[in-house]
Formats: C-alpha cells, sequence, structure tokens
C-alpha cells in the first residue's frame, strides 16, 4: 500500500520543484520515489487547471460515490438472493405452479369476501378443503 505524506510536504516537494531544482535530486534528498514526485506534479498542473484531468476534490467525491454503489450492489445482491430463497421455499412440491391446483374448483364460501382463509393451498388427492370458519358449501 503507498504510503500517505501530508499536504505540506507535497506542497514543499512541488515548490522545489518550481525553484528551479531536478526531480530526481529532490526525490533522493528528500528519500521519496521520483515516480511519486511526478505524480504529484501531474495533480497539481490539473488542481490548477493547466492540465485536463479529474480535480483532488471531486476525486475524493468519485470515491466516496463508488463505496456507497458497493454498498447497495451488495445489498440489492442479498435481497435478490432472498427472493429466491423464498420464492423456492413457497413453491409447492413437483415444481408444478399453484395455479394448477388452486383454487379448487366447486367449492363455494358463504362468508364475505377476504373472510375465507383455506388451511392448505394445496389440495391432495381425496382430501376436502374447509375454511377455517367452518364448511360453507359442497363439492362440486
Amino acid at each position: 500500500m503507498p504510503r500517505s505524506y501530508p499536504p505540506e510536504f507535497r506542497r514543499r516537494v512541488l515548490d522545489l520543484i518550481e525553484s528551479g531544482r531536478k526531480v530526481a535530486e529532490v526525490a533522493q534528498l528528500l528519500g521519496i520515489s521520483e515516480q511519486t514526485v511526478y505524480v504529484w506534479r501531474r495533480q497539481h498542473l490539473i488542481d490548477t487547471g493547466q492540465m485536463p484531468g479529474v480535480p483532488t476534490h471531486e476525486q475524493a467525491e468519485l470515491v466516496t460515490a463508488r463505496k456507497r454503489i458497493a454498498e447497495l450492489e451488495a445489498e440489492l445482491a442479498i435481497h435478490r438472493r432472498a427472493a429466491e430463497l423464498l420464492e423456492e421455499t413457497t413453491s409447492p412440491k413437483g415444481g408444478s405452479k399453484p395455479s394448477a391446483q388452486w383454487p379448487v374448483r366447486g367449492i363455494a364460501c358463504n362468508a364475505p369476501a377476504g373472510y375465507c382463509v383455506w388451511r392448505s393451498p394445496v389440495i391432495t388427492p381425496g382430501a376436502t378443503a374447509r375454511p377455517r370458519h367452518g364448511w360453507s358449501g359442497t363439492p362440486g
């Protein structure tokens, strides 16, 4: 991981370069890489508008935005996986869709709309479906 230098140190290095010293000389004197000095100089030119590129303050915003996007993508992946698991657990056995077996034809419910609650969404052969509030119809 690259070593972090304080902004004051960077500014002093750039001042030495601007005063006429060579990059190699300043880098050796301060014990830093020449490439590091070149990167700092290039970023300084971008920040002052002398060279096209992304300024430092916008880079910080981009880093924050990318972290937030990564968090949201991870959260979305969790929700998608949870939905897949719930779908798997609520599907009836055999892989057929619930609509193929439900509702059972010919069974009526005299209760007001929304009050007929069945005990099981899947009727097995030979079983009868009865609402929780009691039998209110005849099988057809």
